[in-house]
């Protein structure tokens, strides 16, 4: 499995991050995962719509996407420019565009999805907490693909390492590193989503809020391993004076709170024992 990992990492890290130009133009992996996992995302939902008997039509669906894509990308790229590296963005307001740059802050899709959805909700007239749900399970494999993305553009490069699946990244230095946005892809992407799709697929439909709350205090868990093998933010070091404390572990740890409190609530609710999806008795309550 090392050997497989080593493999992996190391023809990746080969791979141009623009895919082709046309002239100017030009089309770089970091902007096709987004496209791709935003169109997976859309076939996740709209199978999980039909499954839950939502009674979402077409129209619906494709509104919830465009409220989604728009308002989580500018709150994952805000996010980044304020929490991430305010004084240069400070300095130069207009590199807040070149997004295929890279430099998104999924907790600022998580900020900026809690506005989405509240949009949606009230559009469509579907439950907050149901639609958060849909966005859990379909939101981790769109991350597998982002930082996958993120590896190929050279960013995210973990701490020194003498692992043999260690990467020298050209930003870095000449001293091979942990590949720690493939870790991230690997947790907080492919993992999340099995687990994700495993809950979701079960006969009995969740309470509302649950899988949300799954996927927030996973997100976080994972999330804060990980960072203990990625080098932090040149701009940023380690917080407090510490030598492990990271940007990314702080804002991740409100994010466990939150999702075990959405856990809590949804078990501890009165739909705790939701109706048996269709194929078994009972009525759906989504």
């Amino acid at each position: 499995m090392t050997h497989l990992f080593e493999a992996i990492t190391h023809a990746l890290s080969k791979v141009d991050p623009t895919i082709f130009s046309l002239g100017p133009f030009s089309v770089r992996w970091y902007g096709m995962a987004y496209l791709v996992g935003f169109v997976v995302g859309y076939f996740i939902i709209r199978f999980f719509n039909k499954r839950w008997k939502l009674g979402m039509d077409g129209d619906d669906l494709l509104t919830f996407l465009l409220i989604m894509i728009v308002i989580c990308i500018v709150s994952t790229r805000l996010f980044y420019c304020v929490f991430y590296n305010p004084r240069y963005y400070l300095q130069h307001p207009l590199d807040v565009f070149k997004t295929w740059d890279g430099g998104m802050s999924f907790h600022g899709a998580i900020i900026g999805g809690v506005a989405a959805l509240a949009l949606a909700s009230r559009q469509l007239k579907q439950p907050f907490l149901r639609l958060a749900d849909l966005c859990a399970i379909a939101l981790p494999f769109g991350l597998f693909l982002g930082r996958i993305a993120n590896f190929i553009n050279g960013e995210l490069w973990g701490r020194v390492t003498k692992a043999p699946w260690g990467v020298v990244f050209d930003a870095a230095g000449p001293l091979p590193r942990h590949p720690s946005a493939l870790y991230e892809a690997l947790l907080e992407g492919l993992v999340l989503f099995c687990i994700m799709l495993a809950l979701a697929l079960r006969p009995r439909l969740w309470p509302r809020g649950f899988l949300a709350g799954v996927m927030m205090t996973l997100y976080g868990v994972f999330r804060i391993f990980s960072e203990f093998f990625r080098q932090p933010d040149a701009q940023l070091g380690f917080l407090l004076h510490t030598q492990w404390l990271t940007m990314g572990m702080l804002l991740s740890t409100p994010m466990i709170v939150a999702g075990l409190f959405f856990i809590y609530r949804a078990l501890a609710g009165r739909d705790r024992f939701a109706a048996l999806l269709p194929g078994n008795k009972g009525k759906v309550q989504a």
